[in-house]
């Protein structure tokens, strides 16, 4: 298939804004800078939490490590001729740990919104492949799990989790619901999140909520099938009658790429891996993460419309 963007030149004009300090170096982040002297003699100065916050984000943005964001940051102090302190990276190291919250900036339009959610693997800071690959090292290596709730009508993340590896899909739908306080209409997941734990959860955060999850091959309907069918049981029936691909389209299952795509735009412009080493970090890492990626999107985006489909 063959898209056209119709508004170019006003998604020229955000991609360009990415790029510059402003978007993420903003005034509000001046303004509540807060670099004061502690009381004690020699002591270091004492940072806002959005001056951490400011910080993390060019760390993530640039890509670099935290003693370059450290001089980045100084030196858009001196151009700027403000008499502003940049943090130092221990200090920036240590405070990313004690972050209360991080907003998601994800204002979502009136009305019920689609609530998509999946998960990916981040890997953590060690020893690459081929470093194991050479010298032998049996290490398993370890990864942590991002689980994103996506919003299909703006693409904006409204929810993540970050947890270990060994953590299913479905007990994570609950906390990811529980973060959103706009009115969900409908969630949808692929075939992993199947089963009715995961419609329990759903229900009990809101019974009018509708659940589009593909039933696995194997799926059996429920005990009360016939006199009382659950939504899952139909699912089931549709899919027989129509088969999976009829039932896709009935459902709009196809949303759901919307949120694999946000998966790659987190590994293409923020990484594939985790930078922090404590466990605390890494969970703050990824939430600056989701709010980078959102102020980027609300920059703007593209308005792509299927022009024409390509034969094979």
């Amino acid at each position: 298939m063959k898209f056209s963007v119709r508004n170019w030149a006003e998604y020229d004009a955000a991609l360009r804004a990415r790029g510059s300090l402003t978007l993420w170096v903003t005034a509000e982040a001046m303004d509540h800078w807060a670099a004061q002297p502690r009381s004690t003699p020699g002591g270091q100065c004492f940072y806002s939490d959005l001056a951490i916050e400011t910080s993390l984000k060019l760390r993530l943005v640039f890509r670099q490590p935290l003693r370059q964001t450290e001089g980045l940051m100084a030196s858009i102090f001196d151009l700027l001729e403000l008499d502003l302190k940049a943090p130092d990276h221990s200090t920036v190291s240590r405070r990313a740990m004690r972050l209360k919250s991080i907003s998601k900036r994800c204002a979502l339009p009136a009305g019920p919104a689609h609530i998509l959610i999946d998960s990916t693997g981040l890997k953590v800071f060690g020893a690459g492949e081929w470093l194991q690959e050479k010298h032998g090292a049996k290490a398993r290596r370890s990864w942590r799990k991002l689980h994103l709730a996506v919003d299909a009508h703006t693409g904006l993340i409204v929810a993540s989790m970050l947890t270990e590896q060994d953590v299913d899909d479905p007990s994570q739908v609950g906390p990811l619901l529980d973060q959103i306080e706009h009115e969900i209409g409908q969630v949808t997941a692929d075939g992993a999140y199947d089963g009715e734990p995961t419609y329990e959860t759903i229900a009990q955060h809101d019974p009018q909520i509708e659940v589009v999850i593909p039933p696995r091959a194997t799926a059996q309907p429920s005990a009360q099938f016939e006199t009382d069918p659950t939504m899952r049981d139909t699912h089931l029936l549709m899919i027989q009658s129509l088969g999976r691909l009829d039932w896709q389209e009935a459902c709009g299952y196809g949303k759901r790429a919307l949120v694999e795509t946000t998966m790659g735009r987190y590994k293409a412009i923020i990484g594939p891996r985790l930078r922090a080493r404590d466990r605390r970090g890494q969970r703050i890492e990824a939430a600056v993460a989701v709010d980078v990626l959102n102020r980027m999107l609300g920059a703007g985006r593209p308005n792509s419309v299927r022009t024409s489909t390509v034969a094979a």
